[in-house]
């Protein structure tokens, strides 16, 4: 292969050719420019071959013990941290983000601590939840899937939400499936350098090498077809609201499994109390998440509710300035910095009042202002929808309700969020306004947060990184936190009369490690099943 040859695809176990219909190059976001080696737009006959190999790594990886799947992911940790530095440069290249603290001290340390909290689960096996019923002679558990799972990653996090390492990735491998990455364009280079590393770690462990296959780009024709497609067990996504919908509706179709995170406005409502005791400290804490990370992340607060008042127009004013005075970061790509910029128009088209920025940024790099608009919350209830279209990146909506009650009707107009969060007076004298606000929020989103705002997401197992749909595709189940996020890519298995000495260790009379949690007769234990 010369080197303006496209990289290999990661196939059946081995890096070959693609078998292509175009290619692509990465793009430097501070300077626009074209970076790194061509990537292959894979056909459906390159498509179709990784199907075929998923299929027979699906049988293979079903007869690995727990203890080997948890050996690859340990492994594959370890390989993440010793190319660390390397890793990060090319992250930082593809996607300006910095690289210290936010790569090197923040999200690469995540990613390997989420790949061993999965391997931890797997050890354990308390995600399979075994449940028997001794007078039925009935058992059953969780199990793996019985096919490949495609899994899509975003743009804005190379390493924590990456198609290969991310936590759909690690869930999907922990639940016993092979895995089929689609790198995103945004970051191929820093996802190939990911691929070789898992590929390294199947081989030590000795896993079936097509439990972990590469495709970078395909038209979306062909996209559609591999979410549907008859061998596919089923495909987790994240990123943009248009293309998991497109995505969704094609698997829906065809009855596959399809879990998408796309984010939303991720509403803030601010009470008046708030504001009298401390509204300084809020305009600090509501700007910061606004704009960290150029406000690509996404729980970022697109959407921030308040009362009308004197107090409330001050906090406008004092959030003005700090959203001029905040430099403008550097935007993931030209589709970011694009779809930005047609969303802000059209919230200004439905009459949405621009109060600072609302342009491109006049910089080398892909950039946009910092932007904050306003509207009435009747005018908002007027069209709702125009004014939760999504923005990914540096804007946020501040609708001013007349009253506690168009407040309420702003809240019960929302579509389905990852997050809402309501700021309340320090004492509890707005007790009874956050119940009639949260009992409507509660039903909105998938975590609700007090007097905090919501971009952090911590990797734990009491996490819901997930909500009502279409900010996500079901209300039950997280991207983030293990062992939970497993279930998504796990089938129940149920055994009826079967033997006991055919039965998978997880549901035989002796517990397993004696460790090994199982409802029993409606009882939770760890204790051996005696027979009478």
């Amino acid at each position: 292969m010369s080197s303006g040859d496209p990289r290999p695809v990661l196939i059946g176990g081995h890096w070959r050719a693609a078998r292509a219909a175009g290619h692509f190059r990465a793009a430097n976001p501070q300077t626009r420019k074209p970076i790194g080696p061509l990537y292959p737009v894979s056909t459906r006959e390159d498509v179709d071959d990784a199907l075929r190999a998923g299929i027979e790594a699906a049988g293979e990886i079903a007869r690995a013990s727990a203890e080997r799947i948890a050996a690859f992911l340990e492994t594959f940790a370890r390989n993440i941290e010793s190319a660390g530095p390397d890793l990060v440069r090319s992250a930082h290249e593809e996607t300006a983000l910095p690289a210290s603290p936010r790569l090197a001290d923040v999200e690469l340390p995540r990613t390997t601590d989420q790949i061993r909290q999965a391997a931890a689960a797997v050890k354990s096996r308390s995600w399979t939840m075994p449940t028997i019923d001794t007078k039925a002679d009935i058992r059953s558990m969780y199990g793996p899937l019985g096919g490949p799972v495609a899994v899509f990653g975003p743009n804005n996090f190379p390493f924590a939400f990456n198609s290969i390492a991310g936590g759909d990735f690690a869930a999907a491998v922990a639940a016993g499936n092979p895995v089929i990455a689609k790198a995103n364009p945004g970051h191929p280079r820093t996802t190939e350098m990911l691929a070789r590393l898992a590929h390294e770690a199947l081989l030590d462990i000795d896993l079936p090498p097509a439990v972990v296959q590469l495709l970078y780009m395909m038209s979306n024709e062909d996209g559609e077809r591999f979410v549907s497609h008859p061998s596919i067990a089923a495909t987790a996504f994240t990123g943009t609201r248009s293309s998991a919908l497109a995505l969704k509706r094609a698997a829906d179709r065809a009855g596959k499994l399809f879990y998408m995170e796309t984010g939303g406005v991720n509403p803030v409502v601010i009470l008046p109390g708030a504001l009298r005791e401390r509204l300084p400290e809020t305009v600090e804490e509501l700007a910061g998440s606004c704009l960290l990370g150029t406000g690509q992340f996404c729980t970022q607060p697109g959407l921030v509710l308040l009362l009308a008042g004197d107090t409330t127009e001050d906090f406008v004013s004092n959030l003005i300035r700090r959203f001029e005075e905040s430099p403008t970061g550097t935007l993931l790509g030209e589709g970011v910095e694009r779809n930005l910029e047609r969303s802000v128009e059209g919230l200004m088209k439905a009459g949405a009042e621009r109060l600072t920025g609302g342009s491109r940024q006049p910089a080398e790099g892909f950039g946009f202002q910092n932007t904050l608009l306003r509207v009435d919350g009747d005018r908002f209830l007027k069209n709702p929808l125009n004014f939760q279209r999504e923005a990914f990146g540096n804007e946020t909506l501040l609708v001013i309700a007349h009253d506690t009650a168009e407040l309420v009707d702003v809240l019960g107009a929302l579509d389905g969020n990852l997050t809402g969060s309501i700021y309340t007076s320090r004492d509890k004298g707005e007790d009874a306004l956050y119940a009639q606000v949260a009992r409507i929020l509660r039903r909105k989103v998938g975590r609700l947060l007090n007097d905090k705002m919501p971009t952090g997401v911590a990797v734990s197992p009491a996490m819901n990184h997930g909500g009502p749909y279409p900010a996500a595709s079901h209300p039950g189940f997280t991207a983030v936190g293990m062992p939970p996020a497993i279930l998504r890519f796990a089938a129940l298995h149920c055994y009826d009369n079967v033997r006991e000495h055919r039965l998978p260790v997880e549901l035989k009379d002796k517990n397993l490690t004696g460790r090994l949690w199982r409802r029993v007769d409606g009882e939770w234990t760890r204790g051996d099943i005696t027979r009478v």
